[in-house]
């Protein structure tokens, strides 16, 4: 059986900010250093063998610093990148009209029609998720992979792996630096390929590390 565990990158300024970040970026604010610090010593009796990130700042951060706990290198996969999110990127949603609102909600709400105008649609998202997932597989036997990529990337992946539709994917909450875990198996008795383990274990994370709604649940 193949395991790949699956990270969120950490929090950042435009999270907190509530900016819309798709391929656009944003460092790491000292929450999601301290978040990343935390999935990072976690994972380092898993036995990671690759880390492979998105090529976005942020996930690139988040996965240099799991690496020191790891001991293994980061390589890229820019299919590991974030939704595009159009003309709508790096916009604060209180700046959004009413227009640009219902473009965002497309997506949020969950709508096969959601796509928000010059960016991706969910089911390109997906597509790429699953290329990503799947050249997992050409790895070394034994190889116990860990994709560090983002919320919306995940979120699709998940959900389809689960045979949701893509747009269902904010039916999962992964917050940052979240820990899921995706297993490839070939079984007489068990369903065969891709199964989801487990999604958006927060565990991990201590008080001062969860963000202002995971405090309140």
């Amino acid at each position: 059986m193949l395991q790949v565990f699956l990270v969120r990158h950490g929090e950042t300024l435009w999270n907190t900010e509530r900016r819309l970040q798709g391929q656009s970026d944003s460092p790491l604010t000292a929450q999601g250093e301290l978040q990343a610090k935390q999935v990072g010593e976690r994972l380092k009796s898993y036995g990671i063998t690759h880390i492979i990130s998105s090529d976005l700042g942020r996930t690139l951060q988040t996965a240099n610093i799991i690496a020191q706990y790891c001991c293994c290198p980061v390589s890229t996969d820019s299919r590991l990148r974030e939704l595009d999110m159009g003309v709508l990127e790096t916009r604060q949603l209180r700046e959004l009209s009413a227009e640009e609102e219902g473009w965002r909600k497309s997506l949020v709400d969950g709508s096969e029609e959601g796509q928000i105008p010059g960016g991706e649609t969910m089911f390109a998202l997906a597509d790429r998720m699953q290329q990503a997932l799947d050249a997992c597989r050409e790895l070394p036997a034994g190889s116990r992979p860990l994709l560090v990529s983002h919320g919306m990337a995940l979120g699709v992946l998940i959900s389809t792996l689960l045979g949701l539709p893509a747009w269902a994917e904010r039916r999962l909450r992964l917050r940052n630096c979240s820990l899921s875990r995706v297993d490839y198996q070939n079984s007489e008795w068990l369903a065969n390929g891709w199964v989801v383990e487990t999604a958006g274990d927060v565990a991990h994370l201590t008080a001062d590390a969860l963000d202002e709604l995971q405090r309140q649940v």
